[in-house]
């Protein structure tokens, strides 16, 4: 049996048209990702610890700058 996902866009992904992005989705023991631009196509599912320590990974370290214009404000 199929579960239906209740999907979630980014509050990033902004409004309009040609501003897809990915979604994701909670499972009982896995997160699904999909493109919202064809929610019919396939669909990726990975454990959620796996998901949670992918995201993890992306997030920058507390010492880092997350662009250049902020680099540059700390140089002076």
């Amino acid at each position: 049996m199929i579960t239906p996902y209740t999907w979630r866009k980014s509050s990033y992904s902004g409004g309009g048209v040609g501003n897809g992005c990915v979604e994701v989705a909670d499972g009982a023991a896995h997160i699904a990702i999909r493109d919202s631009k064809t929610p019919a196509g396939a669909i990726l599912t990975i454990p959620t610890s796996a998901f949670t320590t992918f995201v993890e990974a992306l997030k920058p370290p507390t010492n880092s700058y997350s662009t250049v214009t902020d680099f540059a404000k700390f140089r002076g």
